[in-house]
């Protein structure tokens, strides 16, 4: 005797309703997406011949792979999230590994970090100001802050009259950038 069908718990979609939907989903911004891949492979091209190394272990490596997926299919704010986590592991994890490593508190800030990989020339002041502009970036997405607050991004974007969508792809885009860059350094480089 045949078991009755069990519907779903959450959902009265159906597998092909769902496929409609996500075939949908994949279909707008064709464009863009296949743009922002370009970009993206553009970019990467910075890093080394044979890869680059990602210390900070499975965090690192999701925030990596999950920042290039979310930058391809338009999902800004993710974006710019996961690069923000990216270079706070990916560096963090570097100051304490290899023949000079130290001791890191249990919590280290992401300021601290960025101070320990200049006094150890890890990184430039200029790294260190991009760094700091990421993580002004990803404040306001993270933390509420008021219309009123120039880093809102509502209010970047009535002052600055560009859309908001303008601004977050503006702001991913130099996440991206900021992510590879970081994992471009020679620390990371592998094959050279």
């Amino acid at each position: 005797m045949a078991e009755p069908a069990q519907g779903t718990l959450l959902s009265p979609l159906t597998d092909v309703a769902a496929m409609r939907i996500l075939l949908g989903d994949l279909h707008d911004d064709l464009m863009g997406k296949v743009a922002r891949f370009h970009q993206l492979a553009e970019l990467s091209e910075s890093l080394g011949p044979s890869g680059t190394m990602l210390p900070g272990g499975e965090t690192t490596f999701a925030a990596w792979s999950e920042a290039r997926s979310s930058f391809v299919h338009g999902n800004f704010v993710a974006t710019v999230l996961l690069c923000q986590s990216l270079a706070e592991h990916t560096l963090a994890a570097h100051l304490s590994l290899g023949l000079y490593a130290e001791e890191l508190p249990a919590r280290i800030t992401f300021q601290e970090t960025l101070n320990r990989c200049i006094a150890k020339s890890e990184i430039t002041a200029a790294d260190a100001v991009d760094l700091r502009r990421l993580m002004a970036l990803r404040n306001p997405l993270s933390h509420y802050r008021s219309v009123d607050d120039p880093s809102n991004l509502s209010r970047r974007a009535l002052d600055s009259r560009i859309p908001t969508q303008a601004h977050l792809l503006n702001d991913a885009t130099f996440a991206i950038s900021m992510a590879i860059r970081i994992l471009s350094l020679p620390a990371f480089r592998l094959g050279d």
